[in-house]
Formats: C-alpha cells, structure tokens, sequence
C-alpha cells in the first residue's frame, strides 16, 4: 500500500458537551464504550396491514414482542434517537416529526422541532409527552425508557439493533410501512443499494488495506456491527473484526498486533495518530487516514450508508492512484456531534468495559459516561 495522507473532507465537528461533561480534546476520536445488549424476539419483528397495499389499519410487532395497532397514518411523530429522524427525512416525512433529540440536530429544519433529550442523559418522558405524538419511534439505544414512555399512555415502536446494511434496509421498509409510504422507503433502499453497489465496484480489483475505526480509550468498531458493513461495503477489511463482536475495548499490544494501513477518523487533524499506540502502526508511520462525517458514520440509517461508502471507497481508490500526498473525498454535509450508535443499535455482547492493561482511573471514567452517552446519541 502506497503512503500518503488521504483526507476525506467531511466537516469540522464541534464536540457537544452533554450533562456537563467535555467530549474529547480537540482531534480525539469521542470516546465511547458498548451499550446494553438488547433481545430480541426470537422471531423477529413482524408487520401485518389489512389487505395487500401499504395502508391502514396495521400491526406492528416491534423488537420488545409487543404489537401495537395504528388505526391510521400518525400525524405528529416523536423519534428518540437520530437515526430514526434521518430516516423520516430521507422518506420526505419530515414535516411530520414533531419531536427529535439533540444529536439529530444536523438535520435541515430539525432545530425546529421540540428537543426531546434530557438534561443528563437519555431523552426526558415529559418533553416526549409533550410533544403529543401519535407514534414514537425508538431505536434499539433508547431501550431502557421504552416501557416509561408507554407507561405514559404513548404509542411505542422500539426498533431492533441493526448491525449490517441489510438490517438498515429492513428498519427503512418497517418506517416506511409505520407511516404508510412504502414507496418512499423502496426509493430510499434502492439509492442505497445502488450506492453500496457503485462502492464495491470502486474498488473492485484493488488491494483492500487493512483499516481500524478506533473510538478512544481503545475501544473499536469491530464485528457484528453496522460500520464493519459499511468498511467491508468502502473496500477495506477492518482488523478489529477477528478481535470480537460489538464494540470491545482493546490493548494497546492488540492494537499493535492488528497494525492497521488505514485509520478511519471523524476530526480533519487526525490527532489520533499522533497517539500512542496508533502512531506506531502502519497508518501512523505513513500517515494514512480518512475523516469520516462522524454523523453518517455512527448512525445506522441509510444517508448514512450512502454517504459512508461513497467516501471511504473514494478515498480507497484515491490512495492507491495517486500516493504522493493528499486526495480529497467528500462526504456532504456539516453536522453537530453525533456519537456511535453502533454501539447502541449495535449489539456489544460480551464486551462488558473491563480495563485493559494501563487504563487509568480517569480513562476509565471517561469510558464509563461515554457508555452512557453512546446509548442516547444514536
């Protein structure tokens, strides 16, 4: 693999601070830490209408086996995380959203819907309330505050985790059905597939190098998750896959032993490559990276699929056709801080937060409120 800096240009984020804690210092990568595991029926989400259109009346059996009925088409819908909200927007449904969280706020219009996050963490039952919404959607991070919102009296779909590009299809064609516009979602899957396609043909025939997505404190986006679709989708195989499932925390020898070609970042600076141990794996040594929009990469929905892929494959191709200095790939728009959501909607079975060799007391306190933040961001 050829050296050289690739520099997908995405956007400069600025780190939210959220219940009075500072995200990371400036060209970190946030750091965060697997979130609860959350099961799922054994057979699924299902849903039923009446009749063989897209329509009302309709059952819906959602992740938590429950099944709500929706005698019409919702009016006004309250989503608590924002890969819900990319999605009713990407379906034009957007007019519809009365409700949003803080970290969907990139979004066109969404600063003028209610927001619905709490002061700490999570999102706050009474703004949801609130916000009077016929159907709220709640994707698989906001699963602990599913029941207190029913407890409420308020109509619940609680997604399942979506830990490839074929889930997000799945949770795009369930909206497009909750809102009576299955065409839309058609439309939507179809941009994305054609897009995750156009990737895979990008690269189709070159080396694919080997590449780490690090979050901080040593934790990875590794198997099973939603972003290592979207890596192997970008035309590179991601070395934290044989290292677990979900989102584990790795040492720094581990880190070393997987030396990565290619880092995968969300800040222009790249500082984490300055850091030990990155800076003395291949893509440290030779400065190989590319910046990733941090909200389309952490939200599984499909802008962020289309987005993701387009720029990792770009900046893939661009690296091995031209390695003496920087290509540029972009991937769209700004956006406010949007945390992992893999490692919400993202299973991080068996990976619990133990310290690994040389974490800190004050590490491991960041890693601790990053779990918790990393379970409402997404």
């Amino acid at each position: 693999m050829r050296t050289g800096h690739v520099i997908a240009a995405a956007l400069l984020v600025t780190t939210a601070l959220v219940g009075g804690v500072a995200g990371p210092a400036a060209g970190a990568q946030p750091a965060t830490a697997p979130s609860p595991t959350i099961e799922s029926p054994t057979d699924g989400p299902s849903v039923h209408q009446a009749g063989e259109t897209c329509g009302f009346p309709l059952e819906v059996t959602d992740a938590t086996g429950t099944t709500i009925a929706l005698d019409e088409a919702p009016e006004r819908i309250t989503t608590t995380n924002p890969s819900a909200a990319q999605t009713l927007w990407e379906l034009g449904e957007q007019d519809r959203v009365v409700g949003v969280t803080q970290y969907a706020a990139y979004l066109d219009g969404a600063n003028e819907r209610e927001n619905v996050s709490a002061e700490g963490l999570g999102v706050s039952v009474e703004r949801v309330v609130a916000t009077e919404p016929d159907l709220v959607l709640a994707p698989n991070a906001s699963a602990g505050q599913v029941e207190a919102l029913r407890d409420q009296g308020l109509t619940v779909y609680h997604f399942p985790e979506a830990t490839s590009i074929e889930a997000i299809a799945e949770k795009t064609e369930t909206v497009g059905r909750l809102v009576g516009n299955c065409e839309a979602a058609a439309e939507t899957n179809a941009e994305m597939n054609a897009a995750v396609e156009a990737a895979e043909n990008r690269t189709a025939g070159l080396d694919r190098p080997n590449a780490l997505y690090p979050l901080g404190s040593g934790f990875v986006a590794a198997n099973n998750t939603f972003i290592n679709s979207i890596m192997a989708a970008g035309g590179v195989d991601n070395v934290a896959a044989a290292e677990g499932d979900g989102y584990p925390q790795l040492s720094n020898e581990v880190i070393l032993q997987t030396d990565p070609e290619l880092i995968l970042v969300t800040t222009p600076d790249a500082a984490i490559l300055g850091e030990e141990p990155y800076a003395s794996t291949t893509a440290g040594t030779e400065g190989n990276y590319v910046v990733m929009n941090v909200n389309y990469l952490n939200q599984p929905a499909p802008r962020s699929v289309i987005e993701s892929t387009t720029t990792l494959s770009t900046a893939v191709a661009e690296l091995q056709a031209d390695g003496d200095g920087e290509t540029d790939a972009t991937d769209g728009e700004d956006g406010d801080d949007g945390s992992i959501e893999g490692g919400s909607d993202g299973d991080a079975d068996g990976a619990t937060g133990d310290s690994a060799p040389g974490f800190g007391v004050a590490a491991a306190l960041v890693a601790a409120v990053a779990a918790a933040l990393i379970a409402r961001r997404s």
